[in-house]
């Protein structure tokens, strides 16, 4: 909820180049538990004004982090990862307040984002560039990678934490500068986070602001922003790619996608099942690796959704709090009503409902809650299988055989991610060389590795995250070439002084 401040103290204060400060801007956002609805503070919709002094604060301090050794980097970035490590009991408490997230994956979310620090502080002492077999005596190739600039970080909801220092931590190993603008939504553990960075890091290094929709315009326009990276929809991406491409800005971009995932007739069910929850419920399914498309072959499709069906029945839904539940609620009351007009049109276009299906007030809470909802009998081609369901929806697919499985799974404009379950080699090796997925899932559902790197093909977006590819998509490289002898070289001016070979002498 969006209103305009009649009282200067109101607004949560922003970083600027070290600095606490008030917004400029007096529109503010209500911040509210989407739980209980609970109050839990506001933040201001940055303005013009605001977007300048983050992104002049990260310009001016740019070239001296540049410069700063790459051992000093590193200690500085551990540092970072241990404050965030020190601060994990309030964050994560802060983080499951304002995102409905449960407390448990608030607590794991919290060691990822640390792990990240820790991780960019090692690989980037490593990693400066290559040399290059020379071409003639006395020369040397070599590249250097050398940092964009300016980076705005820009990150969804979900994770809000762990998405932006996937973009944080490489974007400083490569010696840019951040501007961090935190989900409109839940801003304030990303606000909290940032005293991680005080006191730390130089000033201007990293800067933090708020807002929405306008905030986020002002950001990606800036004349002084050498990068984006974005985390969200394609829909917006593709907005981002259009502004970045007019001003020829480097862009890095994680966007949506309808995963899929493909339960073989040999997989063992007691595995399966969890495992097929777990990874399209996790986060209330409002995750972008979440597997909305699941394909089971015929053989073991009825025993797969009975049990999956009595399984999700004993899944706790309720206050994310509570340590004892699985499931909160979405993010908002826009969410869930768009979660039930999708799951509505599924049902029109032939789908069976087995589970749920509608929105609902577990131990009477008054927040965004929709029911963990089962539906088959999707036909390939429905809207299920071609648009993202942000929310805890099951689609199932039945198919006859592993090619048609493998076949229908790739049917996509999407390629995020990728998950299947089967004790096969051959089968494994083939859906995965077919597939088009950033990352592809045998036996171990969305499971990540700070070392791996992370992205979408196709419409799921451009560059990746983690890992050294991580780390590059931060910089660019810089080719050098050096003679260490000058001299005069025959190709050069006058030609007449060249003998061209006559077409004799070159067939020869």
């Amino acid at each position: 909820m969006l209103k305009k401040s009649k009282d200067s103290n109101l607004p949560q204060t922003i970083l600027i180049h070290g600095n606490w400060v008030t917004p400029q801007s007096s529109h503010l956002r209500e911040i509210r538990n989407p739980a209980t609805l609970e109050l839990l503070g506001t933040a201001a919709d940055c303005s013009q004004d605001d977007v300048n002094a983050a992104v002049l604060s990260a310009r001016s301090a740019q070239q001296s982090w540049w410069k700063v050794p790459g051992v000093e980097k590193a200690k500085l970035l551990r540092e970072v990862g241990r404050r965030v490590r020190e601060m994990e009991h309030d964050l994560s408490r802060m983080m499951t307040k304002e995102t409905g997230k449960p407390l448990c994956e608030s607590v794991d979310c919290i060691d990822w984002v640390a792990a990240a620090f820790e991780y960019y502080a090692e690989v980037a002492r490593s990693s400066y560039g290559k040399s290059i077999p020379p071409v003639a005596p006395h020369q040397i190739n070599f590249t250097i990678k050398e940092p964009y600039g300016v980076v705005a970080a820009i990150v969804p909801f979900n994770f809000p934490l762990l998405l932006m220092a996937w973009k944080v931590a490489p974007a400083l190993a490569a010696g840019n500068t951040v501007v961090c603008k935190a989900p409109h939504q839940n801003p304030l553990t990303n606000l909290m986070m940032a005293r991680a960075y005080e006191g730390v890091l130089p000033p201007g290094v990293v800067n933090v602001i708020t807002g929405g929709e306008n905030t986020g315009e002002l950001l990606i326009h800036h004349d002084e922003i050498d990068l984006i990276a974005f985390t969200g929809s394609t829909q917006v991406g593709r907005r981002i790619a259009a502004v970045a491409g007019s001003q020829l800005k480097k862009v890095n971009l994680e966007l949506g996608s309808v995963d899929p995932f493909l339960v073989f007739k040999d997989a063992n069910l007691d595995i399966a099942v969890p495992g097929v929850a777990w990874a399209r419920l996790l986060n209330a399914g409002q995750v972008c690796t979440s597997s909305k498309r699941i394909y089971l072959e015929r053989p073991i499709a009825e025993e797969f959704i009975d049990r999956l069906s009595a399984h999700v029945k004993t899944l706790q839904v309720g206050d994310p709090s509570n340590p004892n539940t699985d499931i909160g609620p979405l993010i908002s009351a826009e969410a869930v009503k768009k979660v039930e007009s999708q799951v509505k049109a599924a049902i029109q276009e032939g789908a069976t409902l087995l589970l749920g299906g509608s929105r609902f007030q577990p131990q009477g809470l008054p927040g965004y809650f929709f029911e963990p909802t089962i539906l088959s009998d999707v036909k390939h081609g429905s809207s299920p299988t071609r648009e993202e369901i942000f929310g805890p929806v099951f689609s199932i697919t039945v198919a006859e055989n592993a090619d048609e499985m493998i076949e229908m799974a790739n049917d996509s404009k999407y390629g995020l991610g990728a998950c299947i379950y089967t004790n096969n080699l051959e089968v494994s090796m083939r859906a995965m060389e077919n597939i088009k997925a950033g990352t592809f899932w045998i036996n171990d559902p969305l499971t990540d590795n700070d070392a791996a790197p992370f992205g979408g093909m196709r419409w799921s977006g451009i560059g990746r995250e983690l890992g050294e590819e991580g780390l590059d998509a931060f910089r660019e490289p810089k080719h050098v070439h050096l003679d260490y002898i000058a001299e005069k070289k025959s190709y050069w001016f006058p030609y007449g002084q060249r003998k061209i070979p006559s077409k004799k002498e070159s067939n020869s």
